[in-house]
C-alpha cells in the first residue's frame, strides 16, 4: 500500500491507496479541490466544513446523472444489439430468397435454351 499526501480545502491529508492509483488519487484531490475554491469564491466564506459537504454533494449528483445516463446508454444498447440480430435474420433470409430466385430463374432459362436447341424437323420441334 503507497500512501500519497493530499490537499483538500487547504489541509494536508496523508491518503493511503494501491500501488499505481497515486496519480489518480492525486487528481481526485485535485478536482475536489478545484469545487472548493469555486463554492468558496461563489459564495465566500461560509465555513470549511459547509464548502466540502456542498463540494461532495455537487460530486455525489454528478455520479448519480452519470449512472442514470449510463443505464440509459446500456439500455439503448441492448435494444440495438436486439435490432441488430433481427436485420442480420432478414438479410440471411433475403439472401437465401434471393438464392433461390436466381436458381430457378437460371433452370427456367437452362430449360430454355435446351429447347431452342433442339433440332426442328420442318419447322416444328419435337419433344
Amino acid at each position: 500500500m503507497n500512501h500519497v499526501n493530499v490537499t483538500i480545502n487547504g489541509r494536508q491529508y496523508r491518503m493511503a491507496c494501491e500501488q499505481g492509483q497515486e496519480t489518480r488519487l492525486l487528481r481526485l484531490a485535485e478536482n475536489l479541490e478545484s469545487r472548493i475554491a469555486s463554492l468558496r469564491t461563489k459564495f465566500g466564506e461560509i465555513g470549511d466544513q459547509r464548502l466540502t459537504v456542498m463540494a461532495a454533494l455537487m460530486v455525489a449528483d454528478e455520479l448519480v446523472d452519470s449512472g442514470q445516463r449510463i443505464r440509459g446508454l446500456e439500455e439503448e444498447l441492448v435494444a440495438l444489439r436486439d435490432v441488430r440480430v433481427v436485420a442480420a435474420e432478414r438479410a440471411r433470409v433475403t439472401q437465401t430468397a434471393v438464392v433461390n430466385a436466381l436458381n430457378s430463374a437460371s433452370d427456367r432459362i437452362e430449360k430454355m435454351t435446351r429447347e431452342l436447341n433442339r433440332p426442328s424437323h420442318n419447322g416444328v420441334a419435337i419433344g
